[in-house]
């Protein structure tokens, strides 16, 4: 239970410290819409997600409104399209996706995932046939995000999925160059998908989720931040263990308002509540920076020395504290590290502090992986499957989820900047080595074998 105190502090953290609920998203299954008949097939979509969500947003507003606390963003997650459509072509596959785009429309969501495909052994015909419909469909569609999962733990790296997903990510920059290739900022390549995660543009209904349910996603980068201040202010050099401390008590509090809420709004909406992802999602608003909590702990900034070492107490204190706050905590819940999407993580790629490779290091202890990482638009497609490789291995090996979320804006080079707007921030477009056996390393194909330890039955 929380003191007289911390519910006090709890306030606080409400009125100056940018908490709020990221996003509740409302996961529904699509498989009894299941048909060989296209138009039948996106009826029953769009009647069953107006059916289960057309008071969703409303209800997220009343009980946000009740509580004083903002719930930025309300979404739907799907089951995954590949194989909900499976018999269908990809230009058939376009107009599910525009389906999926009306339907979030007719009842206000910010976002739709679920447009994606499971292919970390291999491809169905739905999987190539949904894969090869991401550009036009993301470029036609205002909510819709995609996913596609290449890799496991338990099954390797489908190489051949990498290199089909950097041609991808080129012609979806293509497709939507007129609006700084933001399609890309909807597309995302995981290993290790979570099936429960409610943050775009990865989330989806998994095929063992109910047939609806709640998930809900908290932030509060700058809460953390206020709270290892407060400890600072007291102490100029605290122990580590203290700021862990600080950490996973903070991580506590937030979880428990982002649970509060998501169970009166499935209790309103007579819906399960699933879980709670603790992420720490940061905003491009000035003290709601996961980069500077790294300024806070002693460093110039994030990129520098020393910040793999944070990176990795912050993920494991709020990953502690939201367990013991929440019995169903899920989707990713750690710390992002969303370049764009975050002032202080900009600000370093502007002055030189972080770089492509020590971003990548950062990866491997943090909760996502390259995400809304801007590159030059004449970024070569076999170099992108080569990062998302690269990430895809780290993901398999730690038993960690690991994405890439990357953008070659067209027409641009490295050290130009590029605006997204809203939440998705601006960002300096990174270096890239460019090196041209990256084409020859990603047509070798095939799969690359799990790792000895994914023997564990």
């Amino acid at each position: 239970m929380l003191t007289d105190r911390e519910v006090i502090s709890t306030l606080e953290m409400l009125k100056n410290e940018h908490l709020n609920v990221r996003s509740i998203t409302l996961g529904l299954s699509l498989m009894d819409c299941v048909s060989d008949d296209l138009n039948r097939l996106t009826a029953k979509i769009i009647k069953k997600i107006i059916t289960h969500a057309e008071d969703l947003v409303k209800v997220c507003d009343r009980v946000g409104s009740k509580y004083g606390i903002p719930v930025v963003n309300k979404r739907l997650a799907v089951s995954p399209m590949s194989a909900l459509a499976s018999s269908f072509n990809s230009d058939q596959m376009v107009k599910v996706a525009l389906a999926l785009d009306r339907a979030g429309e007719a009842v206000g969501v910010d976002f739709v995932g679920g447009f994606g495909a499971l292919v970390e052994k291999g491809f169905s015909k739905g999987d190539m046939a949904l894969i090869q419909a991401i550009p036009q469909a993301l470029a036609e569609t205002k909510r819709v995000c995609s996913s596609v999962n290449v890799a496991s733990s338990r099954d390797g790296i489908n190489m051949d999925a990498v290199a089909l997903m950097g041609e991808i990510i080129k012609r979806t920059a293509e497709a939507t160059c007129d609006i700084e290739a933001l399609g890309c900022a909807k597309l995302v390549t995981f290993a290790n998908i979570p099936p429960d995660m409610p943050f775009m543009a990865g989330a989806y209904q998994g095929l063992g989720e109910p047939d609806a349910v709640i998930n809900v996603g908290v932030s509060g980068p700058g809460v953390v931040k206020k709270a290892l201040d407060r400890v600072m202010a007291q102490d100029p050099r605290p122990k580590f263990d203290q700021i862990s401390e600080t950490i996973k008590r903070t991580a506590y509090k937030v979880t428990r308002v982002g649970e509060l809420l998501g169970r009166e709004v499935a209790a309103a909406l007579n819906l399960p509540f699933g879980v709670v992802d603790l992420s720490l999602a940061p905003t491009p608003q000035v003290g709601d920076s996961v980069g500077e909590i790294f300024q806070t702990l002693g460093l110039k900034a994030i990129g520098t020395p020393g910040s793999t070492a944070i990176l990795a107490l912050l993920n494991d204190a709020i990953k502690k504290g939201g367990a013991f706050a929440s019995g169903h905590v899920g989707g990713l819940s750690g710390a992002f590290i969303p370049v764009s999407e975050d002032l202080g993580i900009g600000q370093a790629v502007v002055d030189g502090y972080l770089n492509l490779e020590k971003l990548e290091a950062l990866t491997a202890v943090c909760s996502v992986g390259l995400d809304m990482v801007a590159v030059p638009g004449d970024t070569t497609a076999a170099t992108l499957s080569a990062l998302i490789a690269d990430e895809m291995a780290i993901g398999m090996i730690n038993h960690k989820t690991t994405a890439v979320r990357v953008i070659p804006v067209p027409g641009k080079k490295a050290g130009d900047k590029v605006h997204f707007g809203g939440l998705l921030g601006w960002a300096e477009i990174m270096v890239v080595a460019d090196y041209i056996e990256a084409a020859a390393f990603i047509g070798l194909g095939g799969r690359i074998p799990a790792p000895i330890h994914s023997l564990k039955n």
